[in-house]
């Protein structure tokens, strides 16, 4: 999650970003914990993959801002997370564009906003926002960091402090939305860029599994734990920003801590992207996977 402010894409505004300006923190709406209730009990049809996937074609298609989805290996059913502010119409739309595959759906409802938020961890500043750097990154002798997409839209410069002294280095790729990554060329030869996250050494990347263990850390609120709910999830954050392939997380997050990192141990597995919640009362969260971007970018950890 960013600190937060409003870009016009292709003349049309975009949804509220969550970033942290640099004079600090803003957080807009209340992020709740999830609400365990579902709409209706799961269906008894065991649909196929290719039902869940013309299923998952169709949310995408009804455009509903504020709703996520990935499909539940275990239930065979696509589960798409609506937060408060998608209507009794919103949903009814959804179901309309699944047509017959309307039963794959299981529609869970959260009582937050989903929205975006921005060693790995520390606060990084843009000229308007503040966001969270995920890992530190190289490729020969240069050496890069990556974050979220959605902070280095744009491709802004970027700086340690909020009163943009100390220069980091430009934006050099970004790639958002469908994804959420970007990376950042250190040009500051006076900086050390550790390949650590905090006090954790991370040295290869890797793909969660669900029910894996995992720990977050951003420059908002610190270092926390949670678990893996999903992968391949898919999140409409509204304006046309939708982004897919994301890591569904229990681990919680709020505005700046957007581009940090998720890991499990040593293994570096994700950029933070966005979600719904806070780190009082808990929430959900999705992940850039780390692999994609370090693959587009040609760099590795260390």
């Amino acid at each position: 999650m960013r600190n937060e402010r409003t870009i016009p894409r292709s003349g049309v505004a975009r949804r509220t970003r969550l970033i942290a300006v640099a004079s600090g923190l803003v957080a807009v709406g209340a992020l709740a914990v999830p609400t365990a209730s579902a709409q209706g009990p799961a269906p008894a049809t065991t649909f196929s993959a290719a039902q869940l996937s013309a299923a998952g074609h169709a949310v995408r298609t009804a455009d509903v801002a504020g709703t996520a989805w990935a499909v539940d290996r275990k239930t065979h059913t696509l589960v798409v997370t609506a937060d408060r502010t998608v209507s009794r119409a919103g949903i009814a739309r959804i179901k309309q564009a699944a047509g017959s595959n309307a039963g794959a759906l299981r529609i869970e409802r959260i009582s937050g906003t989903l929205r975006k938020l921005i060693s790995g961890g520390d606060a990084i500043y843009a000229p308007s926002w503040r966001c969270s750097l995920g890992f530190n990154v190289r490729s020969g002798s240069t050496y890069y960091f990556l974050t979220a997409g959605h902070c280095t839209d744009g491709k802004p410069p970027w700086y340690t402090d909020s009163s943009h002294t100390t220069s980091i280095g430009p934006t050099t790729g970004t790639s958002f939305p469908g994804n959420d990554y970007g990376i950042v060329k250190y040009t500051n030869t006076s900086l050390s860029h550790p390949g650590m996250v905090g006090s954790q050494d991370i040295t290869s990347a890797g793909t969660p599994t669900v029910g894996q263990s995992v720990t977050r850390r951003g420059s908002t609120t610190g270092t926390h734990s949670g678990k893996v709910t999903g992968l391949n999830a898919t999140v409409n954050y509204g304006g046309g920003d939708i982004v897919s392939g994301l890591i569904k997380t229990t681990v919680c997050a709020e505005p700046g801590d957007s581009g940090g990192p998720l890991y499990s141990g040593t293994k570096a597995l994700g950029l933070t992207s966005g979600g719904s919640g806070d780190c009082t009362s808990g929430g959900t969260t999705f992940f850039q996977p780390v692999t994609e971007a370090l693959s587009a970018y040609g760099v590795s950890v260390y």
